[in-house]
């Protein structure tokens, strides 16, 4: 009688539990680059959207994935928000005006720089404990 698969497990309810990338807390970001971001003594992969209710992975990876879909996480706690800085990768590109109208609605002022320009600007912001979040796009 061998190990059982994961297929086995998983039906057996003892299989890999696959989670959305999400640190519980407020954090600075100690490090980007390489294609991801190092944060409270762990590292991500891939882009991050860092809320008042923790950092999460981020399912955008360029400019154009930028939709208003993509904040809905953000949206959800417009409340507790009062800048975002957007992170669009190594070159500044502007908010959309579909997306500003949607974040000046819920009271949220939106800048967009360079990652490494937001990533210094949150990390600022959060050490004065403002209401800010970021998105930001790996690099």
């Amino acid at each position: 009688m061998g190990r059982p698969s994961l297929n086995e497990l998983s039906k057996m309810g003892k299989g890999i539990e696959i989670r959305d990338a999400h640190f519980p807390g407020r954090a600075p970001i100690d490090a980007y680059g390489n294609g991801g971001f190092r944060f409270a003594d762990m590292s991500h992969r891939g882009s991050i959207l860092c809320l008042p209710s923790g950092i999460y992975g981020w399912n955008v990876a360029s400019p154009e994935d930028l939709k208003l879909s993509a904040f809905d996480a953000l949206i959800a706690e417009a409340d507790s928000i009062e800048v975002l800085l957007l992170g669009t990768g190594m070159d500044l590109v502007p908010i959309a005006s579909e997306l500003r109208a949607a974040f000046k609605d819920k009271l949220i002022q939106a800048d967009s720089m360079g990652t490494g320009a937001a990533v210094r600007t949150f990390n600022i912001l959060l050490a004065e404990n403002r209401a800010v979040a970021a998105g930001l796009l790996a690099v």
